[in-house]
């Protein structure tokens, strides 16, 4: 079937020089190598998975844009590079004038078309090796420790108009080995001998195909172009998935696009990306502006889980630290005692790291002498147990000082914040906030930090806080404030929790979403939405990249029947929520204030620890989605490794109260296998299955009640 889509879609559009991938590089990456080179009047970028070129006289402009996966052209027409408002007044960067059809573009138009003057004019361009965007420091398990690898093209510009002489524009088009990646940033640089206003930055512009084609319709009703994913390092509110959390991506209309089938010309296929309240700033003399840095990935299908596949496998290479996935404890503690104990129930049990959770006694904000001495030495004893060590902050939904919270626009007052009421980051309380989040972090050796209420979005219109002048500013200098704090810690090694979209600046897990209050349910209803929250919060984040949560105590109300506490009376559910998370590549909070309270206990969390590590590179492999659960039959999942011996490792759950015996259809494309494959329950007898035509194999198995397995595949 995939092979079959891919085909058909090659078919629609396949020339000799834009042939079809040779090799899956969802399945192997390696030969895609990425080359820029000067083709006579263009500069080219391909990697055998896409390919960009752009004319560079008169002036520059994108003019194909294909996926080789597919053959498919993306592009329509020719826009600017890329639009900056400055002083009030929109200038172009780049672009060609002179395309009358923009339903499609011809390479035989391109000589007769000419440059704006008042546009950003280009001067030269540069080509490098791409450069770690953070220096990530690695000191935990993690599935990848490499930085990508790729080629970067730098084009430079300068002011084509007279008010603008002294600024320079440069624009960054990275080009990644084994991904139909680009990623585009720009840079603009004041050498004049005034500032300017930069009111807004729109740092890509694409005409591209539409993705429907309707005599009437809005633009808010009709498809999208699904051809190309869009992310940016400028996403926040609060979401567990990014397309809910993402404040910088527009599909407007085309008025020059005259000959679209849509009546009144609304079909949205021109693509403009930047956020949508920034950054409003005064660039001085000598100053350097950066804009948000956006990802282009190219998508040759519709089929849910190779787009999520895709994205999993982009944010594997570019964001590396995301791999990273300790096993840690969720302790909620009232006195150091507490907390060595727990520290040496995890080095008892395997567990490689302490979290001290909400409601503990851990103060980052205290600066005094005597609290920094204290967790240091903490922080000393966890290290020589070697477990790993951090805590929990709160930031954002925190009323603070009718001087320091955010001020409403609306009312002049505090107020009416994401959270009610918020602190601002650029107030005085918010600057000294993030230096002693720094200070801690240095002088106590923690080596993790839970983050919770991260800056979300708010907007601040004070005009007194010194990190930022005003209204206009406060989001992108509070964004700026946030984002330097993860990647600072992020380089000295610091393992980042944050529930918000701060991935690409440094964060390494979010919360695989759930609602709370659900934890106060008994442990059976928990079982269920705990594995549903596993399947829904897995189609575009990886496992390492997400927590859930397992409490010990009681949490969010419930009585007996919600909690593991005693946990030697609840062994059996004890064990399973451990495999269901450890089983899909999940680390939970397992909050409370011990990991076992007997012998017994004690050996059913180290078997289970030792699974995992066993199995470790596989559990945290990219998963398949099998069958949600429902608690009426059996559900599932699939991790699939084509470079590992073990390709495959399935979890299967039965939820009902009867014994059942199913036959499932198992998927193993993306295991790499193509003919046979040798299966086996845990450890079992081995047995070899012929693959169908659509790579996959039939298996029966049978589970008891109320029970789970897991397979081998090799």
């Amino acid at each position: 079937m995939l092979l079959g889509q891919l085909n058909n879609a090659s078919a629609q559009g396949t020339s000799a020089k834009t042939k079809p991938a040779a090799a899956d590089w969802l399945l192997n990456s390696q030969s895609y190598k990425a080359a820029i080179y000067k083709s006579g009047n263009d500069v080219v970028l391909e990697n055998g998975l896409t390919k960009r070129v752009f004319r560079i006289s008169p002036n520059v402009a994108c003019v194909d844009y294909v996926n080789l996966i597919n053959g498919r052209q993306l592009l329509r027409s020719i826009k600017p590079e890329a639009r900056i408002t400055i002083n009030g007044k929109d200038y172009e960067v780049g672009g060609l004038k002179g395309q009358k059809e923009n339903a499609y573009l011809l390479p035989e138009w391109l000589d007769r078309f000419t440059s704006d003057k008042n546009a950003f004019q280009f001067v030269s361009f540069d080509i490098k090796p791409i450069s770690p965007y953070i220096n990530w420091k690695s000191k935990f398990w993690a599935s990848n420790n490499q930085q990508p690898t790729g080629k970067m093209v730098s084009f430079l510009y300068k002011a084509g108009a007279d008010e603008l002489k002294g600024l320079t524009v440069s624009v960054n088009y990275e080009l990644y080995d084994g991904l139909p990646l680009i990623v585009k940033s720009l840079a603009i640089q004041n050498q004049a001998d005034k500032s300017f206003k930069i009111d807004r930055v729109v740092n890509e512009i694409l005409g591209m195909v539409e993705e429907q084609s309707a005599v009437v319709g809005s633009p808010e009703k009709m498809a999208k172009p699904q051809g190309i994913y869009l992310e940016t390092n400028y996403a926040f509110n609060n979401a567990m998935r990014y397309d809910l959390s993402d404040q910088t991506t527009h599909w407007k209309v085309d008025s020059t696009y005259t000959s679209q089938v849509n009546y009144d010309y609304q079909t949205p296929c021109l693509l403009e990306v930047y956020p949508d309240k920034a950054p409003g700033i005064d660039l001085e003399k000598g100053g350097i502006f950066k804009s948000v840095r956006t990802l282009e990935l190219l998508m040759d299908s519709y089929d849910r889980e190779r787009r999520g596949l895709a994205i999993r496998k982009m944010y594997n290479a570019i964001a590396p630290w995301t791999t990273a996935n300790p096993i840690f404890m969720h302790l909620v503690s009232k006195n150091d005692d507490q907390v060595r104990t727990a520290i040496d129930q995890c080095a008892a049990t395997g567990y490689e790291a302490l979290i001290l959770s909400f409601g503990s006694h851990c103060n980052m904000e205290d600066t005094t002498a005597a609290n920094i001495k204290k967790w240091k030495e903490l922080a000393d004893y966890a290290h020589s147990k070697k477990v790993f060590i951090g805590s929990y902050s709160l930031f954002s939904s925190r009323k603070i000082s009718e001087e320091d919270d955010v001020i409403n626009p609306k009312t002049g007052k505090t107020g009416g914040a994401f959270f009610g009421n918020a602190p601002c980051f650029g107030s005085k309380w918010g600057l000294a906030y993030r230096d002693k989040i720094k200070n801690f972090y240095a002088k106590t050796g923690f080596d993790i930090w839970e983050n919770d209420g991260p800056y979300p979005g708010d907007v601040c219109a004070s005009t007194s806080h010194p990190g930022h002048k005003g209204l206009e500013d406060s989001q992108w200098k509070q964004m700026e404030i946030q984002k330097d704090l993860y990647r600072t810690l992020n380089e000295r090694g610091v393992y980042i929790n944050a529930p918000d979209w701060y991935f690409l600046d440094g964060t390494h897990k979010i919360a695989i979403g759930y609602r709370e209050v659900n934890f106060s349910l008994p442990r059976t209803n928990q079982m269920i939405l705990n594995r549903q929250n596993i399947f829904d919060g897995t189609w575009e984040k990886t496992s390492s990249m997400s927590w859930g949560f397992v409490p010990l105590t009681v949490y969010q109300g419930g009585g007996a029947e919600a909690v593991l506490e005693p946990l030697k009376d609840h062994l059996k559910d004890y064990e399973q929520l451990m495999m269901q998370y450890y089983g899909a590549g999940v680390q939970a909070c397992y909050r409370g204030p011990r990991l076992y309270d007997t012998e017994t206990t004690k050996q059913t969390v180290i078997k289970v620890i030792d699974w995992y590590k066993k199995y470790r590179d596989i559990l945290n492999s990219e998963i398949i989605h099998l069958r949600r659960a429902d608690g009426r039959d059996w559900d599932g999942i699939l991790h699939v490794n084509p470079k590992l011996k073990t390709k495959g490792l399935m979890m299967l759950y039965n939820p009902s109260k009867k014994e059942i015996t199913r036959t499932i259809k198992v998927p193993l494309y993306y295991t790499g296998l193509t003919t046979t494959a040798t299966v086996k329950e845990k450890e079992g007898v081995a047995k070899k299955y012929t693959l169908n035509r659509d790579y996959e194999i039939s298996y029966t198995c049978t589970l008891k009640p109320e029970s789970y397995t897991w397979v081998q595949i090799e």
